[in-house]
C-alpha cells in the first residue's frame, strides 16, 4: 500500500473523529497505536505509530518503511513510559516523508487553542502530568502545566506548520468544529467522506470534540 494522508494535528484536535472518517472513506488508517481491528499485519498490532515512523527513518531513510499496510495516519505522537515522540513536530522527518512519498497529502486538524488546552487538561493526566514532565518540541520539560503555556505551544505548532507548508498545495489545515470540514477534506483528498461525527469525547466536557 502507499501512504496517501498524514495528519499533523496535536492530540485532542479531532484525531479520533478524523480516523473514523478516513476509514469510512475506504482507507487503512493508523491512529496513535495499532489495534487488531485497524491493521491486519501481525507485526504491527499494539505497536505505536511514532515508534515505527522513527524506526523506518533511522534504518532506511524512509519513515514509512516500517508501516507496510498504512494508507493514512490520523495521530502520530507518543507520550508514555518515559518516551516522548512527536513526529508531527519533526520537520526533518516530514521532509523525509515528502522526499519518499511526494504525492502524500498532509492535514492539520485543529480547534480553538483554548478549547484544545482545556481538553488536554481534562483528559486523564495529559495536561496535569505528562505534558509538563516530558521533553516535547516547543514545550521543554517543566512547561505545559498552565493554560497559557499550553495555548502558546498549540498556537506555535500550527504557525510553524503554516510557515513550513507555505504555498504547498498538498497541505490543508482545518478546524474540526467547522460544519463544512468533511466537504473541505473530501475535496482536498479527492474522496467521498460519508461519515462525520464526534468520537472519544470526554464526558466531563459536554462540547468536547475528539
Amino acid at each position: 500500500m502507499t501512504i496517501k494522508v498524514i495528519n499533523l494535528g496535536l492530540p485532542k484536535s479531532g484525531t479520533t473523529t478524523l480516523a473514523k472518517a478516513l476509514r469510512e472513506s475506504g482507507l487503512e488508517v493508523a491512529d496513535h497505536r495499532f489495534r487488531r481491528r485497524d491493521i491486519p499485519h501481525p507485526s504491527l498490532r499494539r505497536a505505536f505509530v511514532a515508534e515505527r515512523l522513527y524506526r523506518g527513518y533511522f534504518e532506511t531513510g524512509d519513515p514509512m518503511a516500517r508501516l507496510p499496510e498504512v494508507e493514512a495516519i490520523s495521530e502520530m505522537s507518543m507520550l508514555r513510559d518515559g518516551q516522548s515522540f512527536w513526529p508531527q513536530m519533526d520537520f526533518a522527518l516530514i521532509l523525509a516523508i515528502k522526499a519518499h512519498h511526494p504525492d502524500v497529502k498532509f492535514l492539520a486538524s485543529r480547534r480553538d487553542a483554548y478549547e484544545m488546552s482545556k481538553s488536554m487538561l481534562a483528559w486523564s493526566n495529559l495536561g496535569t502530568s505528562r505534558l509538563p514532565n516530558a521533553p516535547i518540541p516547543g514545550l521543554p520539560q517543566g512547561y505545559g502545566e498552565t493554560t497559557k503555556e499550553r495555548v502558546v505551544w498549540i498556537d506555535g505548532h500550527y504557525a510553524a506548520l503554516r510557515q513550513f507548508f507555505k504555498n504547498d498545495g498538498n497541505f490543508l489545515e482545518f478546524d474540526i468544529a467547522d460544519p463544512d470540514a468533511p466537504d473541505i477534506i473530501g475535496r482536498f483528498l479527492g474522496r467521498n467522506m460519508p461519515w462525520w461525527g464526534v468520537l472519544n469525547a470526554n464526558p466531563l466536557l459536554a462540547d468536547e470534540k475528539a
